[in-house]
């Protein structure tokens, strides 16, 4: 059973205009958005870091592995730093209750809009991402390859900014697909090969089950665009159903990157 302890109304999800179609879904063409990805300060920390290991080195301490870098700790009824990007109408994401724990809930009618976390992330130090996710229904057979089709149940997003060079901005796109195997990836059909999408699961798998995840992002990024990547700029997940007029519900648990 599921039991909303948290919702938009009480508590609203701040809405971004500074994020322009590009990486999460293009409805005309790829948009300057990077400007959301501008962190006030990007060097602090990777100074804060250096610092630290610095000191511990110096100390003769032991450097153990990083602690988790949680990006969505859903569990603590936490939403503040994610921001909502809609492109056409919303979907609704809130927190609840589902076995005995604290999730994100995603529903989505005939809409697309997705949360993104403005954060950047040193992969030299944080490379894996991890988090679970469960679908509650599939979307209908349309081809997720074609733009008709370009909607899915849930999806992950990991984007590294071209900065002032918007064009060179890239993403993978962690998706549960429909048609696509498990392990394929392609083009998104809106933004090309400047977002890679990969499909985790696929319509094999089971719904109303949980599925935990665990990515090499800097490992996937150099797989699938031929790049390594030393900084990520943000994290983005959306369950959207607009191309199709679908209808789609799902939960995403806590994200966190990991050094291990």
């Amino acid at each position: 059973m599921v039991s909303e302890c948290f919702t938009q109304s009480g508590r609203p999800v701040r809405q971004s205009n500074a994020v322009a179609g590009g990486i999460l879904k293009v409805n005309s063409k790829f948009l300057n958005w990077f400007t959301l990805l501008r962190a006030r300060d990007r060097r602090a920390p990777v100074l804060r870091a250096a610092v630290l290991a610095v000191t511990q080195l110096a100390a003769g301490t032991t450097v153990m592995a990083a602690e988790p870098l949680f990006i969505g700790q859903f569990s603590a009824q936490d939403l503040d730093d994610w921001q909502e990007k809609k492109f056409s109408d919303a979907t609704r994401y809130r927190l609840v209750q589902l076995d005995a724990a604290t999730v994100l809930a995603a529903e989505s009618k005939r809409s697309a809009s997705g949360l993104v976390r403005r954060i950047r992330i040193d992969l030299h130090r944080y490379p894996w991402l991890n988090w679970r996710w469960r679908i509650e229904e599939r979307l209908d057979s349309r081809d997720e390859k074609t733009r008709s089709g370009d909607d899915y149940a849930a999806r992950l997003y990991v984007i590294a900014s071209g900065g002032l060079v918007f064009w060179n901005t890239r993403a993978v796109n962690y998706v549960w697909a429909r048609q696509s195997d498990r392990g394929e990836a392609w083009p998104n059909a809106f933004a090309g090969d400047k977002a890679m999408m990969l499909a985790l699961r696929s319509g094999a798998d089971s719904t109303g089950t949980w599925y935990s995840e665990k990515r090499n992002v800097r490992e996937d990024f150099r797989a699938l665009h031929g790049t390594d990547i030393r900084y990520i700029d943000a994290v983005a997940l959306m369950t959207d159903t607009d191309n199709g007029a679908g209808h789609a519900v799902s939960y995403y648990g806590d994200i966190f990157f990991s050094s291990e």
